[in-house]
C-alpha cells in the first residue's frame, strides 16, 4: 500500500485481512480468543511497505497468554518460548513465521493500545470483527511518516523505548518534534536499567537503518550514552562527513555496522554492554589505528605501519576506509578487491618449519622476527619466490642474529 495509502478504515481493513491470507497464518485465527487484537510492527509495516516478508506478528489477548502459547504449539507442533513470565508474554515459533501472544494491560484494548510507545505502534485490528482500532491516530501519523508519542511517559514505564526510538528514525523516513527528543535527553539515563542484551539488539538495529547514519548523529548530538562512558574518545567529526559512495551495497552492508559501532561507543562500554567477542575485538583494531590516523597522514604512515595494518585489519579493512579521505577510498578498495593484492592481503610466502630446516633455527622470538620481516617483504614485493626468501632470510639472521664472543 505504500507510505501513501487512503485514510480509508475499509480499504485499510481489506487490505490487512488479505495480508493475513497471504501470509497463510488465517488458520490461527479460530485459536485465539474472540477479543483477540493484531497489534505492532505487522500493521505498521504493512501499510508502510517496508517488508517484502511479514513474519513477525503481535497479538494482544484479554487473559492466559502463556497457557494459550502453550495450546497453540502443541496442536501444531511448534516451539515455544516464555518472553516474560511476569507479564504473561509468550512467542510460538512456525516454519515461516513467529508469533508472540500477550495478555493486554489494563482493563481495555483502547487502554491497552494508549500505554504503547509510540502512536504509529498504537493501531491494533480487531480479528474477530475484522475492523481498525486506532485510539491516538496512528494511521494519520504513519501516514505523514511522524513519530508522534502522546503520552511522553509510556516511554519511562520501559526505558527501551527511549532507544527504539532511534531504531524507528533509522529504519524510516520519519520527523518528529522536538519535544520528543528534549524529553529523551532528559531522561536517557534511565537505559542503565535496561537489560544489556535489549539494547544491543535495538543498536543493532539501528546500525542498518536507511537512516541509520543521521540517527547515530543525533545519537551522539545528545549523548545519549553519557551514563556509560565519557565520550572523550569519539571526539572525531567523521562519522559527520562519513561517504560511502565508492562502496558496493554489500560492502556498506558488512561494515558499517561495525564502523558506527566503533564511532558510537568507546572501547569500555562496548565490553559493559556484552557485545560479542567478534565485535569488540574488530572495533578495537579499528579504534586503535584510526587513533594513528588522527595522528598521522596515511601517507605518512612507515612501510612496517602500513604493512602491520594490513596484516591486523585484512578482514574488515572497509570498515577503516570510511575513515579516508574520499579521493583515498576508490583505490584503497580496488586493492583490497583484488585477493592477490600482496600488501592488502598479507601473506607467509614460507613457514616456519621450512626456515628451520634450511637455516637450522629453532622457535623463538629470532624465527618469529624473521617471519614478519619476510612476510613485509613479500607484501612490498622485494621477493617473490621460495629461493630470493631463503637468500633473504639468510643475510637478515647474519645482521640480527645474536653475536658470540
Amino acid at each position: 500500500m505504500g507510505n501513501n495509502f487512503i485514510m480509508n478504515y475499509e480499504n485499510i481493513e481489506n487490505y490487512i485481512i488479505q495480508s493475513i491470507n497471504k501470509n497463510n497464518w488465517e488458520f490461527l485465527l479460530k485459536e485465539l480468543p474472540l477479543e483477540s487484537i493484531l497489534v505492532g510492527g505487522y500493521i505498521r509495516d504493512l501499510l508502510l511497505g517496508t517488508r517484502n516478508q511479514l513474519l513477525d506478528i503481535d497479538i494482544v489477548v484479554p487473559d492466559n497468554a502463556l497457557d494459550l502459547c502453550k495450546r497453540i504449539s502443541k496442536k501444531f507442533n511448534c516451539k515455544f518460548v516464555v518472553l516474560d513470565e511476569e507479564r504473561n508474554v509468550g512467542r510460538i515459533i512456525f516454519e515461516e513465521f513467529v508469533i508472540d501472544i500477550a495478555c493486554r494491560v489494563g482493563e481495555t484494548i483502547i487502554e491497552d493500545l494508549e500505554s504503547r510507545d509510540f502512536t504509529i505502534n498504537s493501531i491494533g485490528f480487531h480479528i474477530n470483527q475484522r475492523k481498525i482500532i486506532d485510539p491516538q491516530n496512528g494511521l494519520i501519523d504513519l501516514n505523514h511518516l511522524k513519530l508522534n508519542c502522546l503520552n511522553k511517559n509510556n516511554l519511562i514505564e520501559d526505558p527501551l523505548r527511549i532507544l527504539r526510538f532511534f531504531r524507528f528514525y533509522s529504519e524510516y523516513n520519519f520527523e518528529f518534534e522536538d519535544s520528543l527528543i528534549n524529553f529523551i535527553t532528559e531522561n536517557k539515563e534511565l537505559l542503565r536499567k535496561v537489560a544489556t542484551e535489549r539494547i544491543i539488539y535495538e543498536l543493532r538495529k539501528i546500525f542498518k537503518g536507511k537512516r541509520s547514519l543521521e540517527a547515530l548523529l543525533l545519537i551522539n548530538k545528545i549523548k545519549l550514552f553519557d551514563w556509560l562512558q565519557t565520550y572523550e574518545d569519539l571526539t572525531s567529526d567523521y562519522i559527520s562527513n562519513l561517504n560511502f559512495q565508492n562502496f558496493t551495497i554489500k560492502e556498506v552492508e558488512s561494515f558499517l555496522p561495525i564502523y558506527y559501532l566503533t564511532e558510537v561507543l568507546e572501547e569500555d562500554a562496548i565490553k559493559k554492554l556484552k557485545f560479542s567477542r567478534s565485535e569488540i575485538s574488530k572495533s578495537k583494531v579499528i579504534k586503535k589505528w584510526k587513533k594513528k590516523f588522527i595522528n598521522k597522514a596515511i601517507d605518512k604512515f612507515t612501510e612496517l605501519e602500513r604493512f602491520e595494518l594490513h596484516s591486523e585489519m585484512e578482514k574488515i579493512l572497509p570498515a577503516f576506509i570510511f575513515y579516508l579521505p574520499f579521493e583515498d577510498q576508490t583505490d584503497w578498495l580496488l586493492r583490497w578487491r583484488d585477493a592477490s593484492d600482496k600488501l592488502f592481503h598479507p601473506k607467509h610466502l614460507i613457514n616456519g618449519n621450512t626456515l628451520k630446516k634450511h637455516l637450522k633455527l629453532h622457535d623463538g622470538p629470532l624465527l618469529g622476527n624473521l617471519l614478519h620481516y619476510l612476510s613485509k617483504e613479500y607484501a612490498f614485493e622485494r621477493i617473490n619466490n621460495f629461493d630470493e626468501a631463503i637468500h633473504e632470510a639468510g643475510r637478515w639472521i647474519q645482521q640480527n642474529a645474536p653475536k658470540c664472543d
